[in-house]
């Protein structure tokens, strides 16, 4: 079996401690490095021959390949471990040099895109409130944008904005993973029918849809054909890639502010938003049964609901039914 291999650097005077030994079908690959994982920060590899292989090399890890393939510019290396089982060289230029960088999946996503994002208030509101559902972890602080925020459980959607106390517009939150897992497990064809029934809502994915074909525990054309299908069964609701948290961020904010703007603005929109939107400010007591009422009605009809946390679609559905 392949092996990574991380030796101690015998030159002394050396600032990078390490050698990686790449296993590659047209010779190994050797560089200098600075540790022996990248686990909070990208670390430089410097190119070298395989004749600075020592003799008698002084191993401090060797791990099992799983998989070691080269894709464009990039060689992407698998581990047979439980963590910390997946990293990137990436071969690049720096300062217009030459450059190669490892970077595991952690440090990928602190990595920053070459852009700036704009300050200037989004549809030239002076500060927009975003309504953040209650049950999401890690929530957008919107810190860099022209916006407040107020936690209120959400009937669908992570993010939302009101108008005269109506819920005008959502989005919905995810990560790579949870978009897989949720695609996989059926949950995101409820979550995007429920998005549906507002006049504007969308998906927003922290990740470049690029990272879909590198999936290893999953076939990714069932993850590409499986979001086309939902896309073409509910074209009102878009599926946005934005490569990395904070631009997921301001396009959230940009997205809802834009949504605010059109609700205030266009009568026809108004009348569309009278149907079809949820009073997200009326009373419980006059929106139907709160979610404990429904959960402990499901369990005596002898339907499986969770402990905690929103209520499927369909158990919901068959209360209604019921009653």
């Amino acid at each position: 079996m392949a092996e990574l291999l991380i030796a101690l650097n015998p030159a002394e005077d050396s600032r990078l401690g390490y050698l990686l030994r790449i296993p590659q079908t047209g010779g190994d690959l050797l560089f200098r490095t600075s540790d022996t994982w990248p686990r909070v920060k990208a670390l430089y590899c410097h190119p070298v021959s395989l004749e600075e292989w020592p003799s008698e090399p002084e191993i401090v890890e060797r791990l099992p390949l799983r998989s070691c393939q080269r894709r464009g510019a990039s060689i992407d290396v698998i581990v047979h471990r439980g963590r910390e089982n997946r990293s990137q060289l990436v071969f690049t230029t720096a300062r217009g040099r030459d450059a190669v960088f490892w970077q595991s999946p952690r440090t990928r996503k602190q990595a920053r895109p070459n852009v700036r994002t704009p300050t200037a208030r989004a549809q030239g509101i002076e500060e927009l409130q975003i309504l953040v559902d209650s049950h999401e972890r890690y929530a957008y602080r919107f810190g860099a944008q022209q916006a407040t925020t107020v936690a209120k459980a959400l009937p669908c959607g992570d993010y939302g904005v009101a108008v005269d106390g109506r819920l005008v517009a959502g989005v919905e939150r995810k990560s790579l993973a949870d978009l897989v897992s949720s695609l996989i497990k059926g949950r995101l064809r409820y979550q995007i029918a429920d998005l549906a029934a507002l006049p504007r809502a969308a998906v927003v994915v922290e990740e470049r849809y690029s990272q879909l074909f590198k999936l290893d525990r999953v076939r990714p054309a069932v993850v590409a054909d499986g979001l086309a299908e939902l896309q073409v069964r509910w074209p009102n609701v878009p599926i946005v890639f934005c490569e990395t948290r904070p631009l997921a961020e301001e396009w959230t904010y940009r997205f809802l502010a834009a949504a605010h703007t059109w609700a205030i603005t266009e009568p026809a929109a108004l009348q569309r938003i009278s149907g079809v939107t949820i009073d997200i400010a009326a009373p419980a007591e006059t929106t139907g049964p709160s979610t404990a009422e429904v959960r402990a009605w499901a369990r005596e009809a002898g339907l499986e609901v969770p402990d905690r946390g929103r209520l499927r679609p369909e158990i919901w559905q068959a209360w209604q039914d019921a009653h």
